[in-house]
């Protein structure tokens, strides 16, 4: 699915069965509430963290998807095309690290 088409098909879902966006600020909170929830199986899985009960654990895939959604539905409501916003991002990125990276003794291992 392209970007262009997600940030339609949440805006269509948000229209028809979730009623209205919450409002931005709202938005906002629960994105950071989702972040840390992602940030919890993360530290568990892969880091020094143990889950206390195993049916704690939950699918970091589903929780990518919360943290992408919010993060549509944000821009949505501030009218930015995250298409546009991540090909302008990706040409920063490429112009300002083209030799950076390469260059990090730390990333040579």
């Amino acid at each position: 699915m392209e970007i262009k088409a997600l940030q339609k098909e949440v805006d269509e879902w948000i229209k028809t069965i979730g009623v209205r966006y919450f409002n931005e600020l709202t938005n906002f909170a629960i994105l950071t509430e989702e972040v840390g929830e992602l940030a919890r199986i993360i530290s568990r899985k892969y880091g020094e963290q143990s889950f206390k009960n195993p049916e704690e654990e939950k699918d970091l895939a589903d929780e990518m998807a919360d943290v992408l959604w919010v993060l549509v539905c944000l821009a949505n409501q501030t009218g930015v095309d995250l298409e546009d916003a991540i090909q302008k991002n990706i040409a920063k990125k490429t112009n300002r690290d083209k030799d950076r990276h390469k260059n990090n003794q730390k990333l040579s291992k």
